[in-house]
């Protein structure tokens, strides 16, 4: 079996887990139309494991923002933190979203740092969360306590 392949089933868990979204911008493959990626949370490039419990789904920009990191550098303090592991840390304990619905805040320093590295509010991604505000589709209900 090769080292890139998941199991079915493992997908189709992670898919629950995540909800659909994109462990780090929330954004949702329903609305997209583009397949979220497994993403490893430690990287297989510095040996993670392709286990359930090292995996997460992420759309693809935020995944290769991400590379092979696990820290940056929280841009309040200049100190060096991990990066969100949306596997273990509650999404709305690290960020919430601007009174616009379109961008991404940290509330930590992990949040802080995670929205810089993998560029959270990236330009693409805050014109489409202004139309899908627009419609109602965003931000996900999971981020706003309901």
């Amino acid at each position: 079996m090769s080292d890139n392949y998941i199991p079915v089933e493992i997908r189709r868990q992670l898919k629950e887990d995540a909800g659909s979204l994109c462990g780090y911008c929330h954004c949702s493959e329903r609305i997209t139309s583009s397949a979220l990626v497994v993403e490893h949370i430690k990287p297989k490039a510095i040996g993670g494991e392709t286990i359930r419990e090292n995996l997460w789904l992420a759309c693809v920009q935020c995944n290769q923002h991400k590379s092979d990191r696990l820290h940056a550098v929280d841009p309040l303090t200049d100190k060096v933190v991990s990066l969100y592991n949306p596997r273990t840390q509650p999404w709305i304990e690290h960020f919430t979203w601007d009174e616009t619905g379109c961008y991404i805040l940290g509330r930590t320093a992990i949040g802080r740092a995670t929205v810089e590295a993998l560029q959270l509010n990236r330009e693409l991604a805050v014109t489409a969360r202004l139309f899908w505000v627009g419609v109602g589709w965003h931000p996900p209900k999971s981020d706003l306590g309901d």
